[in-house]
């Protein structure tokens, strides 16, 4: 994680005493509170990505209500999709200066906001700015800090860890969509916006729930530390004992005068000191902030744009183009999968077990299968992240081939547990940069994912206005996604190459 002093558990103006402090492997890794981050991770996912799951339910009340083209009206949720994605970097200099609760708590108050602003729209563009940007940005303050907590929290089992905390999408899924659509019914959808808002409120909770990782100094230190002090507050004792006993050969009326212009002294050296002490709190607080943001902006910059920059990685780059291509190809169903049931006369067992649940249903066991897997010792974390890409990008390719429910559902389930990889994405992403880096570079990867979200749905829509027909929609997108998923074959292997070719040279030299 990002070394934030909040994070790290160092008080300001102190680094010279804790380096010298030995540091003990933290009981949280792996467990204890460790698991509670997983809790907050999960609730968020549900309270944010299952929201967005569910705003179907809301654009047709917006439709009705402002009597606008679907096009434009489906930009609101589109926005709110795409910005939470999209700030990632920009969350990542968050939280290298306040750390990753300060961050999900100001996010959480912000996403509230945009939903109680936007039950008071008077128009579709005012929904754009009120829920696509206020309670998009809310949404990415603290839809990142909960993917990097539990990558700081977890060593051992992270894939799995991950896999669990965000099957909250799934869930989410299912309770926001039916909460909003009973909201909606029961009190308008005005006053559903304003509940939800309320509701969003708890994501400052599971915000508050992100106890920073403490390291732990050892106990012999602990011992001779508090020794010390002991010992240093037994000398204070003794000499203030020595001057009550009177120890100093004074008469007592010289030393009874001299004890009333000491105290007059006193009080008013107290009264000084006082305002002298309150200036310096206040001198040493601004200073204090002044060095954090400083700091934190410098160690952001550099991961961008330094000697050091994540860009220097070409895995993580191609892994940046694979971001741009893969999350449409798993947002194209959600948005079209309806109208191609409608065109293929299929409402009627659609009705019954929608595709779509299927495709929530299965991608929930699909991240925690997933993570267990790439937890075992023997199995690489990269390969089965790879086999996943390539059974979604086949499923993609011959979805259009299936024209019978029967099969349109079991590609449907191979797509939702295939795109489980999700939950693989933090791992692999940490992996490539390292603890350090994994709030930048995953803010980096879910931005271009954000870009991939916000396009490929009007993409799509824009290709069947041509055409009439859904298949080169899918089509299109699925050889692209085959594209980025080619980029991250290709620049593991140029990389190996060099590295081979650099050690033959140094052995040569």
């Amino acid at each position: 994680m990002y070394a934030s002093r909040e994070d790290i558990g160092y008080d300001f103006g102190d680094d010279s005493k804790a380096g010298n402090k030995p540091i003990k492997p933290n009981p949280n890794i792996d467990g204890g509170w460790a698991w509670m981050i997983v809790l907050s991770s999960f609730l968020v996912h549900i309270l944010i990505m299952g929201s967005q799951m569910a705003l179907g339910i809301l654009n047709m009340e917006w439709l009705e209500e402002f009597n606008q083209s679907r096009g434009l009206t489906a930009w609101v949720s589109s926005l709110s999709m795409g910005i939470t994605l999209i700030v990632g970097p920009f969350i990542g200099l968050f939280i290298s200066m306040c750390g990753c609760r300060k961050t999900a708590i100001i996010g959480g108050i912000l996403n509230a906001l945009g939903w109680i602003l936007s039950a008071y729209a008077s128009n579709v563009h005012y929904l754009f700015l009120t829920f696509g940007v206020t309670a998009g940005v809310g949404s990415g303050m603290v839809y990142l800090p909960a993917v990097v907590m539990v990558g700081q929290y977890f060593q051992k089992r992270r894939a799995l860890a991950q896999g669990l905390s965000t099957t909250g999408t799934g869930f989410g899924a299912f309770l926001m969509t039916a909460l909003l659509k009973y909201l909606c019914t029961e009190f308008g959808w005005r006053n559903a916006m304003f509940i939800q808002g309320a509701i969003s409120l708890n994501l400052c909770v599971c915000g508050a729930l992100m106890r920073p990782l403490f390291h732990i100094v050892s106990e012999k230190h602990v011992v001779r530390s508090n020794s010390q002090v002991n010992q240093a507050k037994a000398l204070s004792h003794s000499a203030e004992t020595i001057k009550s006993n009177g120890v100093l050969n004074e008469e007592p009326e010289k030393r009874e005068k001299a004890t009333n212009e000491e105290v007059h002294d006193s009080v008013q050296h107290t009264e000084m000191g006082g305002r002298s002490m309150y200036g310096l709190r206040i001198l040493k607080t601004v200073s204090q902030l002044t060095v954090t943001v400083r700091k934190g902006f410098a160690i952001w910059y550099s991961s961008y744009f330094g000697a050091a920059s994540l860009f220097t990685n070409r895995v993580f780059v191609a892994f940046i183009i694979w971001a741009l291509f893969a999350y449409s190809s798993f947002v194209i169903p959600f948005i079209h999968l309806p109208e191609i049931v409608k065109q293929y006369n299929l409402s009627r067992q659609n009705n019954v077990f929608p595709l779509t649940s299927i495709i929530a249903i299965v991608h929930i066991f699909g991240k925690v299968i997933l993570g267990i897997i790439s937890d075992l010792p023997c199995i690489s974390t990269w390969n089965v992240f790879l086999m996943a890409n390539f059974t979604l990008v086949t499923c993609i390719l011959t979805l259009p081939l299936t024209q019978t429910y029967v099969t349109l559902a079991v590609v449907c389930a191979l797509i939702g547990f295939s795109s489980g990889y999700f939950s693989l994405m933090p791992v692999v992403t940490e992996d490539l940069v390292g603890t350090k880096h994994l709030a930048n570079a995953y803010g980096i990867i879910i931005c271009a994912n954000g870009i991939s979200a916000l396009l490929g749905p009007p993409f799509a829509g824009w290709i069947y206005d041509m055409t009439h027909k859904y298949d080169f929609s899918f089509y299109i997108s699925g050889l692209l996604y085959m594209v980025g998923i080619i980029f991250l074959l290709i620049q593991p292997c140029i990389q190996k190459k060099q590295l081979r070719e650099k050690s033959t040279e140094e052995a040569q030299v």
